[in-house]
């Protein structure tokens, strides 16, 4: 049985596999559908070394349209129920507070919400009656584009500049999820990488200011893996045409740099590149500390 606390307080990196569940998720929609496929994904990237696996059956990708709950339970517990038995440390991104129950009830440890408590007001509540970690994403609503035939606003523009801004806001939606019940130390935050802020500009302050959350006291979870900024970075160096082995080889470099800067953890398709660069950074931040 995984150790909340002790995962909570992790002194090192650790490395979360994306198990997508969906048929329109950007870089891999629709490979992991058939659950014996799934349940051998999720194993495969344990036996490359995650620590947990993060499984999603709805995309939030920019045009992405919300699966039924029907679909996203059905999708998401079968996926609980057959990796559980191989010792996994399961990891749920929902926004669903029904989804999130189910899960719960069937073994799972953590809910991730790129809501933030927002979406659903009664996943907060879940949270709290199952004691379990909780990951809040800093969110301004859905992507333009998303989730209807009306494009939503742009939500992109930080008045105080995007670090500042996504530090107040997540600490915001912290106060809610503490108002609802949930404790303090189970709670882990994370930046929204791509999420409102579909740029270079947008991006690379969050992650050079991964201090700037870590002094919040709360473990900050970065997710860049496979990120359109990462595309957008290569582009401006030349690689115009860069293939999704380029994006995954960026993702570790940026691992690396998270765990020695003191990520809680990365969150990443390609576990092996990033696990070898966790690795890598976990050593280095030790020998700078020593």
């Amino acid at each position: 049985m995984t150790d909340l606390q002790a995962l909570h307080d992790a002194p090192n990196t650790v490395v979360m596999g994306v198990l997508n569940i969906t048929e329109d998720s950007f870089s891999d929609g629709g490979l992991w559908l058939d659950p014996a496929k799934a349940a051998q994904h999720g194993r495969d990237m344990m036996a490359a070394g995650a620590d947990i696996i993060d499984i999603g059956a709805e995309s939030t990708r920019p045009g992405a349209k919300r699966v039924s709950e029907t679909d996203e339970l059905t999708r998401i517990t079968g996926a609980v129920e057959t990796l559980l038995p191989a010792g996994a440390t399961l990891s749920i991104d929902t926004t669903r507070a029904s989804v999130a129950a189910a899960a719960l009830e069937r073994g799972a440890q953590i809910i991730n919400d790129v809501s933030g408590g927002t979406l659903d007001a009664e996943l907060p509540h879940v949270v709290a009656d199952y004691d379990c970690l909780y990951i809040v994403q800093h969110w301004r609503g859905w992507l333009a584009g998303s989730k209807g035939a009306t494009p939503d606003q742009d939500t992109s523009v930080y008045e105080h500049g995007v670090l500042a801004d996504v530090r107040d806001e997540l600490m915001h939606q912290v106060d809610g999820v503490l108002a609802a019940g949930v404790k303090p130390e189970r709670i882990i935050i994370d930046p929204g990488l791509g999420f409102s802020k579909p740029g270079i500009e947008h991006n690379l302050p969050l992650l050079a200011g991964l201090e700037t959350f870590r002094a919040t006291g709360y473990p900050v979870l970065i997710g860049q893996s496979r990120k359109r900024f990462i595309s957008a970075m290569l582009a401006e160096e030349g690689v115009a045409d860069a293939d999704m082995a380029d994006r995954d080889n960026v993702t570790a470099g940026l691992s690396a740099l998270c765990a020695e800067h003191g990520a809680w953890a990365v969150r990443v398709h390609d576990v092996a590149k990033s696990r070898a660069a966790v690795i890598a950074g976990n050593a280095w931040r030790r020998y700078q500390q020593a």
